[in-house]
């Protein structure tokens, strides 16, 4: 049974920083590119990050870029992100999945940021 979930999230204020971490099972964990996505209530899910399978290639969106870092453990079937400087915006619920995307989404971690 295929399973993400998702973890880490908390209500921090501006400036702050939280490291979302999301476990994968059910699938050869190792071989697929993860991705990092939110959604902000009233709003589209939104990409927010990719890492490959080997940890070699990274890409974020502008609004994140230099301040989010993901990263996995694949001993560990983790896909984690590190999350600096946070701002308002950044207020959503964080999903992981995979690429190809899965039909399907974990529950989430809810990320709040104040200002």
């Amino acid at each position: 049974q295929v399973q993400l979930v998702e973890s880490g999230g908390g209500s921090v204020q501006t400036g702050g920083s939280l490291i979302l971490s999301c476990v994968a099972s059910g699938f050869t964990f190792s071989v697929y590119s993860m991705r990092w996505y939110r959604q902000a209530p009233g709003k589209e899910r939104e990409l927010v990050a990719i890492i490959s399978g080997s940890s070699m290639y990274t890409n974020y969106a502008d609004s994140v870029k230099g301040r989010f870092t993901a990263s996995r453990d694949n001993a560990k079937n983790t896909v984690y992100l590190r999350m600096n400087s946070l701002k308002p915006e950044d207020t959503a619920v964080y999903y992981c999945n995979r690429y190809p995307l899965f039909d399907f989404w974990g529950q989430g971690t809810q990320v709040t940021v104040s200002s």
